[in-house]
């Protein structure tokens, strides 16, 4: 790794999901969704983690949020494991460890004005009262863009890349260390997009924030992330540097995701590459190991 200190700490993550039973309660099908992963998030950086949709990757950063419990492995933040800890024993993780999701409307409570959807957490974590806790909220709406005329206005009044903009400043209400960024904006316009990453950039040089940055968006992914992880059926098949995997990517799947970005070049002449994990492939799962200096694939001998 290097001289920054290790926040998050996966180590053989598994989450199966039971998908049938016997007449007997035992399962007869089960979903893999993740099934084996490790890596690690420096204090400061931004993990990336990409994949098809059904890889596993929303499913890993909802584990690191403890809203599933694990089936198997561990997760360590700031040097604590946090999978046997009970609700109580959470709630101070919970303040430094927030979330910002893909669909702003629907987590958004729509009954709620700005002030007090932003205002929430800091009343569960008595962090701010009275006209500081309002204060406290204004100065949020305002780094991430938006007015303090807009306090007592509610959801619908907003666009999708405004909502987004309150989801932020929610997350951010309670000054936690790490953000879990799940497909922040699949859902908004392509125009708003850029707007929205390099304000993550910003809030993440002025806060000191660590991010793991969940997307199927390569070029985005990219632009975002210090380091990316590239998931497959709910392994990672491939981690590095952002530009050494963009540049050098040696996983066939990683190779085919990256031919599949579009190149706004409409004369172009783009190879797509396709790829099939043979039979044997997929019954044997190779283990991740170092190619070149922080370059781990999992690749057949």
């Amino acid at each position: 790794m290097s001289e920054r200190s290790i926040l998050v700490d996966v180590q053989n993550l598994k989450k199966h999901f039971v998908k049938g039973k016997d007449v007997w309660g035992r399962p007869t099908e089960v979903l893999k969704a993740v099934d084996g992963v490790s890596f690690q998030i420096r204090q400061g950086e931004t993990f990336g983690l990409v994949g098809e949709s059904g890889s596993g990757k929303s499913t890993v950063g909802r584990c690191l949020l403890r809203l599933y419990d694990y089936t198997d492995g561990e997760v360590r933040f700031d040097g604590q494991s946090l999978t046997k800890l009970g609700e109580q024993q959470l709630k101070p993780f919970r303040r430094r460890i927030q979330s910002i999701f893909q669909d702003p409307y629907s987590s958004l409570n729509p009954g709620m004005n700005v002030l007090e959807l932003i205002g929430e957490p800091m009343d569960i974590h008595g962090l701010y009262k009275g006209e500081e806790r309002k204060e406290a909220v204004a100065v949020l709406l305002e780094k991430v863009g938006l007015k303090r005329e807009h306090l007592y206005r509610y959801p619908h009044e907003f666009s999708g890349g405004q909502r987004q903009r309150i989801s932020i400043a929610r997350a951010l209400s309670v000054r936690p260390d790490f953000v879990v960024c799940d497909e922040p904006i699949s859902a908004l316009d392509v125009s708003v997009q850029a707007q929205v990453v390099n304000m993550l950039e910003d809030l993440q040089a002025e806060f000191g924030l660590t991010y793991l940055f969940i997307a199927h968006d390569l070029s985005m992914v990219r632009h975002i992330s210090d380091r990316i992880g590239v998931m497959y059926q709910g392994r990672l098949v491939e981690v590095a540097d952002s530009d050494e995997l963009y540049e050098n990517p040696l996983h066939p799947y990683t190779q085919a995701l990256l031919s599949s970005i579009p190149v706004p070049d409409p004369n172009a002449v783009v190879e797509r590459i396709t790829w099939k994990e043979s039979a044997a492939a997929s019954e044997e799962v190779p283990e991740l190991r170092e190619v070149s200096p922080g370059h781990f694939v999992a690749l057949h001998k």
